[in-house]
């Protein structure tokens, strides 16, 4: 088994100036109840502390007997790449979630380049079209358990490393980040049935492009509006809000806002949303 760098973080080494990061993260996450606003919180509260372009996140499924995982990017990520590290059973994934159990469940960043002799030229060769040089990863095992994951993390960045603080921030952050997660998967889950069925974070859209309207909708909803404020943005009712975003969801054959919003910056659907802050007059 590879190595992998550990380092045990020490509270008096966190930058002070940090403290009021930490206290938004912890006030703000108790508002999270869906995944889109999972991806906001991540992305913005979070993010403050742990910067990442990237976070994939992994619950225990009873059902399945296994951990499953989906991604949020804020950046396009190739689909092989997304394959892997969604897939449970991918070596990529394996060796991470090894590496983790094997450390006694601490925070650690894992060096990509000490895993690449494990992994297979497919998984090298993503990695490394993208840049990812590391992963800072956690998680919590259940209790008298360690072998038994309840969920687990993964944050990076292309061409980025991790630093000593933002360990120590994730060691400190993760059972905020753990309740916070599985919160959001239960509100969706209770909303959605016991007959749904999430598809996997790679599954292609079922039909064709977005327009212009719905490109500009999705771009709101990256920024985490709701369907009211996007409405006032627009001169538009909630409930065509409503409508737009269902139809954007069919489209792309996402579940839910965050799904939606992750997909189509893989497909680069929003570079349009970056032209379309005039209001367009007709839906």
């Amino acid at each position: 088994m590879t190595t992998v760098q550990l380092v045990v973080p020490q509270m008096d080494s966190l930058n002070a100036h940090h403290s009021e990061a930490i206290a938004r993260v912890i006030e703000s996450s108790v508002l999270v109840r869906r995944r889109y606003q999972f991806f906001v919180w991540s992305q913005s509260k979070l993010g403050v502390l742990l910067p990442h372009q990237i976070a994939v996140c992994g619950a225990y499924q009873r059902a399945s007997k296994e951990l499953l995982f989906e991604a949020f990017n804020s950046i396009t990520v190739p689909p092989p790449l997304l394959k892997l590290l969604t897939d449970a059973r991918s070596t990529l994934m394996q060796q991470i979630v090894g590496a983790w159990m094997e450390r006694h469940g601490r925070a650690l960043v894992i060096p990509v380049n000490e895993l690449s002799g494990l992994l297979s030229v497919v998984e090298r060769e993503a990695l490394r079209q993208l840049g990812i040089e590391e992963l800072l990863v956690h998680g919590v095992s259940r209790p008298q358990r360690p072998a038994e994951l309840e969920s687990l993390f993964i944050f990076t960045s292309p061409n980025t490393r991790s630093t000593l603080a933002q360990q120590a921030y994730l060691e400190m952050l993760l059972p905020h980040l753990h309740a916070t997660y599985l919160r959001a998967l239960s509100t969706e889950s209770d909303m959605a049935g016991p007959s749904a069925k999430v598809p996997p974070s790679g599954a292609p859209a079922r039909r064709g492009p977005i327009t212009d309207r719905e490109c500009q909708i999705l771009g709101l909803v990256r920024e985490g509006k709701s369907n009211q404020q996007i409405g006032e943005l627009l001169g538009i009712s909630p409930l065509t809000v409503k409508n737009h975003v269902q139809k954007i969801l069919r489209k792309l054959g996402a579940v839910n806002r965050a799904q939606a919003v992750a997909r189509a910056m893989n497909m680069e659907l929003l570079e349009r949303a970056h032209g379309a802050n005039a209001v367009i007059s007709e839906d």
